[in-house]
């Protein structure tokens, strides 16, 4: 045996190689690595929390960045709970906190109306039939790069756990997830422009 049991423990391999980061709360996860990968990413940005609420007070001039990357041919797409859906509502009984999905939802909506008409910047809510797995799950891409939260049962989002990846091939986490996200964005209802605010 050329490596002891203890080296080969602390490297990854296969599927580990796309784990960058793991944190045991999505709160724990530091503000810089979310505007790094936003400001970053040059062709994909894909949010798709469902209510996404966090991202307007995490990171700085979000809305801006936005804009100019939109402008300058990145991709930009928020996939969001739709606020009078009955999943949104029954999750607001589970958690039972003051500022409700729904609120953070149409935060998130006024946020993105704010923004204006912007050409490459796309939003739909997820569909009636995919709203528990879209609140349930909670995939950000940037690039090759996403964030993603699976939601505990009973917890608001920041106190669920969050992987960090990095695509290192075809068919792994990174795929999944991304696969997943896109086939929710594929059902998802177009938000118009009157739904935005």
């Amino acid at each position: 045996m050329l490596w002891p049991k203890a080296v080969k423990d602390r490297i990854k391999s296969g599927g580990d190689r796309e784990i960058v980061q793991s944190y045991p709360y999505r709160s724990g996860c530091p503000s810089t690595v979310w505007s790094d990968l936003i400001s970053e990413a040059a062709e994909e940005l894909f949010f798709g929390g469902y209510t996404s609420y966090f991202l307007w007070t995490q990171v700085p001039a979000l809305a801006d960045t936005l804009r100019r990357k939109a402008e300058h041919g990145c991709r930009v797409r928020f996939l969001l709970g739709d606020p009078h859906g009955q999943v949104t509502g029954r999750r607001e009984d589970i958690e039972k906190v003051a500022l409700t999905v729904s609120t953070r939802i149409r935060t998130t909506l006024e946020h993105l109306a704010a923004i204006g008409e912007v050409s490459g910047l796309e939003a739909r809510f997820s569909a009636p039939a995919d709203a528990t797995n879209h609140v349930s799950l909670s995939v950000f891409r940037f690039d090759s790069q996403a964030l993603v939260t699976p939601h505990l049962a009973t917890h608001v989002g920041h106190d669920s756990p969050l992987l960090h990846l990095r695509r290192r091939s075809t068919g792994g986490m990174f795929s999944r997830f991304a696969d997943h996200a896109e086939e929710l964005w594929s059902r998802g209802i177009p938000i118009g422009k009157t739904d935005r605010g």
